[in-house]
């Protein structure tokens, strides 16, 4: 092969390399291979037509599309990736392609190449960073929650009353008809929760275990379109009623519920804590910031395909999370009121702060001439074969060592940029007069 010439226009570069003869027979010659179970000529049986009378009678050419696709990989490889100067995104286009009175094939591709990034300021950046603070409220917060998971239920033989747990059989009607979505079994209605619509709730209190009931409700007028406003009948069975005992937070609550023997030590372990993590949210949500400020300050003309393919990125993992509660993308898209091409848009936004966050650290790990240790690189791999439960061997096999290398030299381009960062005090909130 030879490159005759290669054009760089902006982010776009235009390639034209020649290819051997030979390289080009053997591609076009894998294309015949594949093409020909399936070409049926008179004379012959199904694919045995013989390559000549099949170029005869459809063209001489006519396999020299698929050859190229066949020898695509090699011709980028020489003419696209080994190119020093620019790194093609994505895979090139075909622009054009001649073809030689003595079959020399001669093509012009055209790609999307990385862009020329020009970094600003991204050392000693000013960013704001909270002070981590715990308050009472949240201490007793956590207290409750402690409390409600000992908490006993008991079933009472009284009249139900507001805070009690009302386990009810129900039916809505409208004008005597059933209507969807309004009826339940053994159902649990904390009283007092709001869980129903208002009124409801108010209703079940004074029945007793047993007794059954029809409530008169009339629906919000802001309420699903098919009921707003509408006057129904629910028809009600009290099951039973049951009520929660919460612990009295003393010591001896203490006690059960931690290794601790006194109420303050488990509030002081609880504050502790709770600090502990408030520090790491507000350093986590410090290093994005100073991160997403560096990136501010870089100028970058940045090229579709890097975007879109952060777009797809971002999009695989919350169709993964959507498949971990039991979504496809699809339907979550409807239930938003859009599609997925919708939801594509909605993301787009984000894929492109965090396509221009990319590169500029990786302009930094350039400019810094940052690099990573086979010691640090073992270390990676083994990092996630505990994370995974997986043998070492297996990860390297599955991981790309460019992967990893580019993970960790991201990484310390991160650090570059954190550990000179200046924290200032978050400004006030200015008040709006009313």
């Amino acid at each position: 092969m030879n490159v005759k010439s290669i054009e760089r226009n902006g982010n776009e570069a235009t390639v034209v390399v020649e290819i051997d003869k030979e390289l080009m027979e053997s591609g076009v010659n894998k294309a015949y291979m594949k093409a020909r179970k399936n070409i049926q000529i008179p004379g012959f049986r199904k694919g045995k037509a013989p390559r000549k009378m099949i170029e005869t009678l459809y063209g001489a050419h006519v396999f020299y599309e698929d050859g190229l696709d066949e020898i695509f990989p090699e011709v980028y490889d020489f003419a696209i990736a080994g190119q020093e100067g620019f790194k093609a995104i994505g895979r090139p286009s075909l622009a054009d392609m001649q073809i030689s009175d003595d079959n020399i094939v001669t093509l012009t591709l055209t790609t999307e190449v990385y862009p020329e990034v020009t970094l600003g300021q991204y050392k000693g950046l000013e960013v704001e960073k909270a002070e981590a603070s715990v308050s009472d409220a949240q201490v007793q917060s956590e207290l409750d929650r402690m409390a409600q998971n000992v908490a006993s239920t008991e079933t009472v033989e009284r009249p139900a009353e507001m805070g009690d747990t009302a386990n009810i059989d129900f039916e809505g009607f409208d004008n005597g008809v059933p209507f969807e979505g309004g009826k339940g079994d053994n159902f649990d209605l904390k009283l007092g929760s709001g869980q129903f619509v208002p009124g409801f709730e108010e209703q079940i209190v004074g029945m007793t275990a047993g007794e059954e009931k029809d409530i008169d409700i009339t629906f919000p007028e802001d309420y699903h379109a098919e009921l707003a406003g509408k006057a129904v009948v629910f028809h009600v069975k009290l099951n039973k009623v049951t009520v929660t005992n919460v612990p009295e937070q003393d010591d001896e609550f203490a006690k059960d519920v931690s290794e601790f023997d006194s109420l303050e030590e488990l509030k002081a372990d609880i504050r502790a804590k709770a600090l502990e993590k408030a520090e790491k949210q507000i350093q986590s949500a410090f290093e994005q910031a100073a991160v997403e400020k560096a990136s501010e300050n870089t100028t970058v003309d940045m090229p579709k395909a890097l975007v879109e393919a952060e777009l797809d990125t971002q999009m695989e993992r919350f169709a993964y999370q959507l498949q971990m509660s039991g979504y496809s993308m699809e339907q979550y898209a409807k239930m938003m009121g859009g599609d997925v091409s919708t939801m594509r848009n909605a993301f787009r936004p984000a894929a492109e702060k965090q396509a221009k966050i990319s590169v500029t650290l990786e302009k930094i790990v350039e400019v810094e001439g940052l690099s990573v240790t086979d010691e640090e690189i073992e270390a990676e791999f083994q990092s996630l074969a505990d994370q995974y439960q997986l043998e070492l061997a297996k990860v390297k096999e599955m991981v790309p060592m460019g992967e990893i290398t580019g993970s960790l030299t991201t990484r310390k381009a991160v650090k570059v940029i954190v550990d000179s960062a200046v924290a200032v005090a978050p400004k006030a909130e200015e008040k709006t007069e009313e």
